[in-house]
């Protein structure tokens, strides 16, 4: 296993000599893994180590029990230890991807390259989680060897390995109970699915694994041929390769503001550039829109604010200008995104325009609409087209941020508001 993790050290240059390294160590077979490694390691690569442990309260006295068992290792072996702690709670994303964040967070704080134990099973498990929920050439990249002070230097070791390395040196570890159930896609992965390609080769971890550590050099190259100091002209755009073209397409979609641009999103952007209609928009999460200006495609920076317009229930509003359909409907289904609020209202419910003194609240607490606009950098021009929902007792969500925090139905009977992009055959 120290062969494999040098081995990757190396090729991706993870390491220089003095460099700070803490390992993230959750008390896991896989983390005190790398701990020990990189402990053996430590005078060979001529590193500083300590560790880090993230106390996330989930799991009762079994959380305070791993902090308890990270604290006792590490000062047997006087390596020093940073603790953080928090008490998570499911945030939009799920619970797993706020555990997921509150622990980066912490890890953000420390000094020194963070090294995480993920492995090549992990790597594998990746590709094939954004295989269920659709991916591209990115997404099957899956784990990142180097990712600005992240360093993952176990990507090419298996759990199988890992066991067999703690065996040898006898170093104990402790289990995370909710590893063992099946709430979490990945875990239905681990328990279920790779076992049975396990039966046809043994060594599929190591082959996935390696897969996307290639395919994230394919990715690389790729978005190196689509870097740009200013955007092409359309004439260019559409001469462009298909896979360059989008990769230009999703990184403009990022500078005008789209934060995490979808295949849609992309799509949109690139029928924008094939439109026949010179002037053609269309409009993009967070109230962004663009549009083509003869040869040139631009972010329409300008909104008209919206008429204060009553939504129904069981019907729907179009805003031409917006692109928009909104419908108002009983919910099936709790569904809260930036475009789908699911909500309990009170009395009649109307389209509008922010208006001065307008608050929601949101995961962070409560904010005036003013803030929250320019906290998310939305140009002052497109602000008062950007639509805000409202009832009786106060704002209801804003399309393209998601439902006030204080107004999310968490059980059925609810009213359900949806935002739909019309059909682009009327917008291009």
């Amino acid at each position: 296993m120290l062969n494999e993790l040098l081995k990757l050290v190396r090729k991706y240059d993870m390491l220089q000599p003095e460099d700070a390294v803490v390992c993230a160590v959750s008390g896991g077979a896989d983390s005190m893994a790398l701990l020990w490694a990189m402990y053996l390691l430590r005078e060979k690569l001529s590193i500083r180590l300590s560790a880090a442990h993230f106390n996330h309260n989930l799991r009762g006295a079994e959380s305070q029990r791993d902090e308890a068992f990270v604290r006792e290792f590490c000062s047997r072996f006087d390596i020093p230890l940073h603790v953080g702690s928090a008490q998570v709670t499911a945030g939009k994303k799920g619970l797993e991807a706020a555990a997921r964040d509150a622990r980066y967070r912490f890890f953000s704080t420390l000094s020194g390259k963070i090294a995480t134990a993920h492995t090549a099973d992990d790597n594998a498990e990746t590709v094939l989680l954004h295989l269920v929920r659709g991916t591209g050439l990115k997404g099957l990249g899956a784990i990142a060897p180097v990712n600005g002070k992240l360093i993952r230097p176990m990507l090419t070791v298996t759990r199988e390995q890992v066991l067999s390395f703690l065996a040898e040196y006898h170093i104990e570890y402790v289990d995370d109970s909710s590893n063992g159930q099946d709430a979490f896609l990945r875990n239905r992965l681990r328990h279920h699915v790779m076992p049975l390609l396990r039966e046809e080769n043994p060594k599929i971890a190591e082959n996935i694994s390696q897969m996307a550590l290639s395919l994230r050099q394919d990715e690389a190259a790729l978005a190196k041929m689509a870097e740009y100091e200013s955007l092409p002209d359309v004439s260019a755009l559409r001469a462009y390769p298909e896979a360059v073209r989008r990769r230009i397409l999703e990184q403009f979609l990022k500078n005008c503001g789209v934060r995490e641009p979808e295949r849609e999103h992309i799509l949109l952007a690139e029928q924008l550039v094939f439109s026949e209609k010179p002037s053609a928009k269309a409009l993009f999460p967070q109230g962004i829109t663009l549009c083509r200006n003869y040869d040139q495609l631009e972010q329409d920076t300008s909104f008209a604010p919206l008429a204060p317009t009553p939504l129904h229930i069981d019907s729907c509003v179009e805003l031409q200008a917006l692109g928009l359909r909104v419908c108002c409907e009983q919910a099936e289904q709790i569904i809260h995104t930036d475009c789908i609020f699911t909500v309990k209202a009170t009395g009649p419910i109307l389209l509008r325009s922010r208006q001065e003194g307008d608050r929601m609240r949101l995961p962070g607490g409560q904010k005036s609409l003013k803030k929250l606009f320019i906290d998310r950098k939305i140009p002052a021009g497109r602000r008062p087209g950007l639509p805000v929902v409202c009832d009786d007792a106060g704002i209801l969500g804003v399309y393209g941020i998601g439902a006030d925090c204080s107004r999310m139905a968490d059980q059925l009977p609810a009213l359900q508001i949806r935002f739909e992009q019309i059909d682009t055959s009327h917008r291009l």
